[in-house]
């Protein structure tokens, strides 16, 4: 496999390098790069329940799609070498606040009690794909 895509560029005095995960892992449904590191911090696309070998929307319940965000997710995290325990802020969308103790247990799960980061939770009409949960992350990458 090879190693993520990254291409760098300088804005001003910060760096930024925009990241894409290699052999189509997680094949992008629009233009977007999976992550951007921007100085310490690195902001992580929101991920669907997507298929991370076909890039299909899992239609599965909330349970099953709200792992396979998660996974996506820490997939991505994987990749530029930091895990959930960095993570400093989430922004979850639900397309129904019914799902919303399923999405917190399993989200939760993932993280350390005493580390919970800030976070932000949205009810939308909808999301891409017809997926009914969406996270995205900002994680801190400095010393």
């Amino acid at each position: 496999m090879l190693p993520f895509i990254a291409i760098e560029v300088r804005a001003g005095s910060i760096m930024l390098e925009y990241i894409t995960l290699p052999n189509q892992l997680l094949p992008p449904v629009a233009p977007y790069s999976h992550a951007v590191r921007a100085g310490d911090f690195l902001f992580v696309t929101g991920q669907l329940a997507e298929d991370p070998q076909t890039g299909e929307v899992i239609k599965g319940t909330i349970e099953q799609q709200t792992q396979q965000v998660m996974e996506n997710l820490k997939l991505v995290l994987s990749f530029v070498k930091t895990s959930f325990n960095r993570v400093v802020m989430a922004r979850i969308f639900v397309t129904d606040f019914r799902y919303y103790e399923t999405v917190n247990r399993i989200y939760a799960s993932y993280f350390e009690a005493e580390r919970l980061p800030c976070r932000t939770t949205v009810g939308v009409m909808g999301l891409a794909g017809l997926g009914d949960v969406e996270i995205d992350l900002i994680v801190y990458c400095g010393d």
